[in-house]
């Protein structure tokens, strides 16, 4: 089997697990065999002996599961602050819910959201990796994991480009509970490692220096 063959056979169990599909898509980057990326650019000996790592991944964890957990989480522990959005563009702002969603029946869920970001984990183009994972109660729903299609020379940059493709996504994810018509308890909960980032986007008056920043505030 050569390296075409190798990289083209993991795609299917790589692309829907979540331990192995982050590590997938970034070579995929590099050589793609399902797509003219691959005559640009043919697998090396490096790429070669990522597949066959990631083979004896699968190997070794072939019974590997996701657990279906129903309960939902205790968040009483962790403190929730409020601020005063009175005097900014968005005081009366609320959730938009769909007028021809139906009504919600059954048991409802708690979401929950972790991003992060890897400055400079390409050192060819210098773009650094989102990586976000999203829970419906206690069971991961939907994860992703990209390459930015900026290049930030600061980790607040790139963290916070994926703090906004998280809130999209659960944005997009709360719209389909809503037309599914599933009950979703209060607000999102969103869990990042970087403090500015997160004061940023949550302290009405934080002051936000770029363009850019500004931008994916709103």
């Amino acid at each position: 089997m050569d390296k075409m063959d190798q990289t083209d056979t993991i795609w299917h169990p790589t692309n829907t697990r979540l331990d192995t599909s982050p590590i997938y898509h970034i070579r995929c980057t590099f050589a793609h065999t399902n797509s003219h990326i691959f005559q640009q650019a043919m697998p090396r000996q490096g790429h070669l002996d990522g597949v066959k790592r990631i083979h004896g991944c699968l190997s070794k964890m072939r019974h590997a599961t996701i657990k279906i957990r129903t309960d939902a989480p205790d968040y009483s522990a962790i403190p929730v602050k409020m601020y005063d959005w009175e005097y900014s563009c968005y005081a009366d702002a609320e959730e938009e819910i769909p007028p021809d969603s139906p009504k919600p029946k059954g048991k409802s869920i708690t979401m929950t959201s972790y991003f992060d970001a890897n400055l400079y984990h390409d050192v060819i183009s210098g773009k650094a990796v989102t990586s976000i994972l999203h829970l419906f109660n206690q069971t991961p729903i939907n994860w992703f994991s990209k390459l930015q299609s900026t290049v930030e020379t600061a980790t607040f940059g790139s963290e916070y480009v994926a703090a906004r493709t998280c809130t999209e996504q659960i944005i997009d994810l709360r719209l389909t509970l809503r037309y599914l018509g599933v009950p979703i308890n209060g607000r999102t909960m969103v869990f990042g490692d970087n403090e500015s980032v997160i004061n940023s986007s949550a302290i009405p008056h934080s002051k936000m220096h770029k363009r850019w920043v500004a931008l994916s505030y709103h």
